[in-house]
């Protein structure tokens, strides 16, 4: 969750641990950013900043060495690429423009822009607006935004100016030809919520069309597992414990062809008398929320689709969210927080498909 240089988006998601040969640590801590060449001859691997965090790539692929320069250039290309298009932080990207204009008429944009636009809807609607891309105003007002950091709550009236403008029916798309529009001028759509999942799903993509046989791709705590390892092994993430002292592991799961995107709240927030406003606001309220959710993680066909649900259910809470994934049949694990330590709840779904990787 579903934002931090002026050419990409906040760090907002928990930290995710992914293993190869052995165990590395990508997501959660800098990572190199020149390219190396594990044991394995077939696997390259390489990293580097994207959308105000880093992304790591795992690629299997014949001759990696010699193409160890041609993978990493083509993957910063398109992340750049999906920068100029979906940034708030680039004044000059399509939804700052679109964010710009106050014309009520379509505005043009890629296919690729109004593919995501279209999809964060979707997800809007399915969860009736705990997943809302036009909250972006009221992330703004509590620091978390293009506007940079507070460290007091805004007030009451600042609030309720800015929950105003929130509302995900204020926006229409269409994908023949691209475009998309707002009923009112201060409308303001952020992405920031599913681009990093678009993101991997994207770099994974590209690299299966460049002859990768497996990979593992991952920006900011989402990742794509895609294939298997040389040995024939699964990918090994582990997703981690929410406790901003350390990096404890609170599961290990093996993945192929899965997608797994974590929501939380440790990692992005301020404190005011003792008391957390975390990243993660309500659309409703227009304020963080107060729950005991800690984390969410979303197992998922696309990183596109887990990451906006994983942002959905932090916003829900432990039981509605829960309830939610359970009735709609997603793989979810939720950890709350109580007075005797972490709890963890998994959906059923999250069991069959955790154990169907194993």
């Amino acid at each position: 969750m579903g934002n931090g240089v002026a050419t990409g988006y906040r760090l907002v998601g928990a930290c995710l641990l992914a293993f190869a040969a052995g165990p590395l640590l990508i997501g959660c801590a800098p990572g190199p950013v020149d390219g190396t060449i594990q044991s394995a001859p077939s696997v390259v691997t390489f990293a580097g900043p994207t959308m105000g965090t880093r992304y790591s790539v795992k690629a299997v692929t014949p001759d990696a060495a010699e193409r160890l320069e041609e993978l990493q250039h083509e993957v910063d290309a398109r992340l750049a690429e999906i920068n100029r298009r979906m940034s708030t932080y680039d004044p000059e990207s399509e939804l700052s423009r679109f964010n710009q204009s106050e014309s009520d008429d379509w505005f043009e944009v890629s296919p690729e822009t109004a593919k995501v636009v279209a999809y964060a809807l979707r997800i809007s609607q399915d969860t009736d607006g705990r997943f809302d891309p036009t909250v972006g105003p009221v992330v703004n007002l509590w620091g978390f935004g293009p506007d940079g950091r507070r460290t007091e709550p805004p007030t009451d009236e600042q609030v309720q100016a800015a929950l105003a403008r929130i509302g995900y029916q204020s926006i229409e798309v269409r994908l023949d030809p691209p475009a998309i529009k707002k009923s009112r001028p201060d409308v303001y759509l952020d992405l920031s919520a599913i681009a990093k999942g678009y993101g991997v799903d994207a770099v994974s993509d590209l690299l299966a069309e460049l002859g990768a046989t497996a990979s593992m791709v991952e920006i900011g705590g989402e990742v794509v597992c895609r294939g298997v390892k040389p040995d024939g092994q699964p990918w090994r993430i582990g997703v981690e414990k929410p406790d901003e002292n350390g990096s404890t592991l609170q599961t290990v799961l093996e993945l192929r062809d899965r997608s797994i995107a974590t929501s939380g709240d440790y990692r992005n927030f301020f404190e005011e008398d003792g008391r957390r406003f975390s990243h993660t606001i309500d659309p409703a309220t227009g304020r963080p929320v107060q729950h005991k959710l800690a984390t969410v993680s979303v197992l998922a066909p696309s990183c596109m689709r887990a990451d906006a649900l994983a942002t959905a259910l932090l916003v829900m809470g432990p039981d509605e969210g829960y309830n939610w994934a359970n009735e709609n049949s997603v793989a979810a694990l939720l950890i709350e927080r109580t007075p005797e330590g972490f709890r963890e709840r998994r959906t059923p779904a999250w069991d069959s498909l955790s154990e169907g990787d194993n």
